[in-house]
């Protein structure tokens, strides 16, 4: 049912004669406006308690599958981008009045959603959701560059290269300066050459890297390939722990990054924070959406804003909202990785 007849399944029935008569409408208008808003209530009543309810749902499940663009959320730390698409997916369709385990039996109508360029589980910070039409985006979209303030830690390393792994090896740091540090930065400024970290979502035969590691697997380091840095300025120094500000382009890894920052100051460092703070045009504090705003009239919204952000040759693509039919759903999640390496695309159902 459509948005405006729930409008008036919903509204009580006017009948105020001086109402009627300053609307200047005719009495055989209001006579026929009247029987059916009196048609429609008697439907609703018929129908018994909850019906109103049950309208509401499909006219939210009808707007659901209407969403298409880019929007952006915020992840938090501890969940992958995998687990927060799904978590965001599941409210969702909590919201619209259909549980995943309707989602399963029902494939007349697609709801595509799906994010672009893996958060690491132990970072936080923006994550960029394309719905709709907006999945096949989300490589133009955030073919930019991307922001990260890091909290490096000093004198220890660790196998995952953050504070998630195993303690490696240790070595002092008490001599290091900031302006050790900060001389170190202009190393690694430009176009540089980056050996990716094992724990990693690249892949080997098919499998991610994190994953054989994981399994005890002898995994072999990838070898070192070409990556961009823009900007790195050392925002903080408070032995151990130093901040950083880097922008940086696709296939970029922070972890890698403050371990390399370890060893050329003669000891070793791990990332103990990460927050990515820019993707693509889409920043954490002016784009991004906290868990509590997830809702389907927030995300329309939000994509009504972030469409603004759209490259003008993208604008002149936008296509017409998805069509949408209520009474078959299903759901597919595509998660768009970080660099070609990663580039498969993931289905869940």
């Amino acid at each position: 049912m459509a948005a405006g007849e729930t409008a008036v399944l919903s509204s009580p029935l006017k009948t105020d004669v001086a109402h009627v008569c300053e609307t200047a409408e005719t009495g055989a208008a209001m006579a026929r406006k009247s029987v059916s808003a009196a048609a429609a209530a008697a439907i609703v009543a018929s129908a018994g308690p909850g019906c109103e309810s049950r309208v509401s749902k499909s006219a939210l499940a009808t707007k659901l599958l209407s969403l298409s663009g880019v929007f952006a959320v915020h992840k938090p730390r501890g969940p992958t981008s995998a687990e927060l698409l799904n978590r965001l997916k599941e409210k969702l369709l909590a919201e619209a009045g259909m549980p995943s385990s309707e989602w399963t039996k029902r494939k007349k109508q697609t709801l595509k959603i799906g994010h672009g360029g893996t958060l690491d589980s132990a970072a936080r910070g923006i994550l960029v959701i394309g719905i709709g039409r907006g999945t096949k985006m989300l490589s133009s979209m955030l073919s930019g560059s991307k922001r990260y303030i890091a909290i490096g830690e000093l004198g220890k390393a660790t196998d995952t290269l953050d504070s998630t792994g195993k303690v490696t090896d240790e070595k002092p740091y008490d001599k290091i300066t900031q302006e050790d540090i900060e001389g170190i930065l202009r190393k690694f400024t430009g176009n540089i050459m980056q050996i990716p970290p094992l724990y990693s979502a690249l892949k080997k035969d098919g499998q991610r890297l994190s994953a054989l590691m994981k399994r005890g697997k002898v995994v072999e380091a990838k070898p070192a390939r070409p990556v961009t840095v823009y900007s790195i300025s050392l925002e903080k120094f408070q032995p151990p722990f130093f901040t950083i500000d880097v922008e940086c382009g696709g296939g970029f890894y922070i972890r890698s990054l403050v371990s390399d920052i370890g060893k050329e100051l003669s000891s070793c460092a791990s990332v103990l924070e990460l927050t990515r703070t820019k993707q693509g045009p889409f920043t954490l504090e002016e784009h991004a959406l906290p868990e509590d705003k997830w809702t389907i009239d927030d995300i329309a919204q939000c994509l009504e804003r972030c469409s603004a952000l759209f490259p003008a040759e993208l604008a002149l693509k936008k296509s017409k909202p998805e069509e949408s039919n209520a009474q078959g759903l299903s759901c597919e999640c595509v998660a768009l990785n970080e660099t070609k390496e990663e580039g498969d695309v993931i289905k869940t159902v």
